[in-house]
């Protein structure tokens, strides 16, 4: 009986950290969605620049995200360098699509969407929790 407990307990475990890593996936892809737009907007791409610049974006953004989680035990230097190489290879492709200037300022958009994000979480961090009950009205 207690082996058949323990089996149990092992498959709810696992079924929850796959849930988990299944919600994290759809808050990725919101999150790509956003700064796609983002970016777009930006950089004032027209109808046509944004069709072919969002297919190559998500490319980009979805090798940056692995290269990010693969390399988070790498050095500093080493997980920079990655990075780089990484916006080497595709501000060739974006410099197709949308001219070099754009090209290579996408990534300064990328930052600049990461730090508004940061900003973001930081204030709702140091917000202070709100009182739940309502307000006395002065007698």
């Amino acid at each position: 009986m207690k082996r058949l407990l323990l089996i149990f307990f092992l498959f709810m475990l696992a079924g929850i950290k796959i849930h988990a890593q299944e919600d994290d996936d759809s808050g990725n892809e919101k999150i790509r969605d956003k700064m796609n737009e983002f970016i777009q907007q930006r950089l004032n791409l027209t109808k046509s620049e944004a069709e072919k610049f969002s297919p190559v974006f998500l490319r980009y953004f979805k090798e940056w995200r692995t290269t990010m989680r693969d390399s988070k035990a790498d050095p500093v230097l080493v997980r920079q360098q990655k990075i780089v190489d990484l916006r080497v290879r595709y501000r060739d492709q974006f410099k197709g699509i949308i001219g070099e200037k754009r090209g290579t300022e996408v990534f300064d958009r990328q930052k600049e969407f990461i730090d508004i994000i940061r900003k973001l979480k930081d204030d709702r961090m140091l917000k202070p929790e709100r009182n739940n009950t309502l307000p006395r009205k002065n007698r």
